[in-house]
């Protein structure tokens, strides 16, 4: 068999997305960054503001903190979300990018290989455990919060640029 246990899998994809997450500062300027991307922005707030657009079913961008995996198309999913800032890592898609508040709660991400099948999710429900994002070109994932602390150790290390 060619495929690597789900538990290997998912270690892996974990790593790619925390690694991505501490890389992806230096590629996106801070100009364009909307000051309701933070976690500081009156999400406390949260259940007035989203009876004005009713979507999302209750999400807000700082309940999506923290990392998400799943499975589609067979392959490994994960999602981290850490001050308002996405990494993806689906299949052998690696994508970046940042929460965005557009009246529903969207993922805005940039494929590293040009993909286009993840760049723009809708947060369709997020109930704290369970995760569902529709993209724009028609995939859907649901997803499920995971614990970092509970991935596998011993994994080999990444070496310095």
């Amino acid at each position: 068999m060619d495929r690597f246990p789900r538990s290997v899998a998912l270690a892996a994809a974990g790593l790619v997305v925390v690694l991505a997450l501490t890389a992806c500062g230096s590629d996106d300027p801070d100009g364009d960054k909307a000051p309701d991307t933070g976690s500081s922005s009156g999400q406390a707030a949260s259940p007035g503001a989203g009876s004005e657009e009713g979507g999302s079913g209750g999400a807000d961008a700082a309940a999506l903190e923290g990392t998400w995996t799943g499975t589609a198309d067979g392959g490994p999913v994960t999602l981290s979300v850490a001050s308002g800032k996405v990494a993806l890592s689906a299949g052998r898609h690696v994508c970046q990018g940042e929460v965005k508040d557009m009246g529903e709660v969207m993922l805005a991400l940039k494929c590293l290989d040009g993909n286009t099948d993840r760049t723009m999710g809708s947060v369709e429900s997020d109930d704290g455990k369970k995760l569902v994002i529709s993209w724009g070109a028609g995939a859907e994932d649901t997803l499920s919060r995971t614990d970092l602390s509970e991935l596998p150790t011993g994994l080999p290390e990444v070496p310095a640029p």
